[in-house]
């Protein structure tokens, strides 16, 4: 709930689980005590940008006793003299205060337990639902080449098989053509010259002289 201009959490819903709250940039100077009552487990709590100017305010984080890190930036309770160290003694749960611990140590950029498990699982599920993706688009990669690679190889049998039936026939043609030579080279050279004149059409000369003497 940043930057919505909230005065205050009064109307917060009762949230058992919540570990991290963000309310920050607001302009919330009290009433701390509803957080609580109704976020008892929280273990981050961000208050930077909003109205708080006292340390007694901040005393009803006392009933939080898993708070580890409490955010003010930006608020003037951090102008006071010994800030931190009133902070801290004041709730002595805290192990960060304004992203420093009390040897000023910077805390880690991320903790597990803010961040939560379900998010890492969220994360891992996406990354693993994108993967999952990129095998599928690969495999049907895969199966267009090897569809195309059969298309091509049947062309190409089929191309084969056509010349190699054009080659028979081609020889079939011409074993006959040898064949009608050679039994025509086998008849007496007067029968082979009648055959010849009765495949096209025409009378033998002789036959004509004997028509002419009958």
């Amino acid at each position: 709930m940043i930057n919505i201009n909230l005065l205050s959490v009064s109307n917060l819903p009762k949230l058992n689980k919540l570990r991290k709250l963000e309310l920050s940039d607001n302009r919330i100077s009290g009433g701390l005590e509803v957080l609580a009552e109704r976020t008892p487990n929280l273990t981050h709590l961000n208050l930077s940008g909003n109205k708080i100017k006292d340390i007694n305010t901040l005393e009803p984080l006392k009933k939080l006793p898993n708070l580890r890190s409490l955010d003010l930036f930006n608020c003037e309770v951090t102008m006071l003299i010994n800030y931190r160290e009133s902070v801290f003694t004041l709730l002595p749960q805290l192990t960060y205060l304004d992203g420093f611990d009390a040897d000023d140590q910077e805390a880690p950029d991320s903790d597990p337990e803010a961040d939560g498990d379900g998010l890492e699982d969220d994360y891992e599920n996406g990354e693993g639902e994108e993967e999952e993706d990129d095998d599928e688009e690969g495999d049907l990669d895969e199966e267009v080449i090897d569809d195309e690679e059969d298309e091509d190889d049947d062309l190409e049998g089929e191309e084969e098989e056509d010349g190699v039936d054009d080659e028979e026939e081609d020889e079939e043609e011409d074993g006959e053509d040898d064949e009608e030579d050679e039994a025509d080279d086998d008849l007496p050279r007067g029968e082979k010259r009648k055959r010849n004149l009765e495949d096209e059409g025409e009378e033998d000369p002789e036959d004509e002289e004997d028509d002419e003497d009958d």
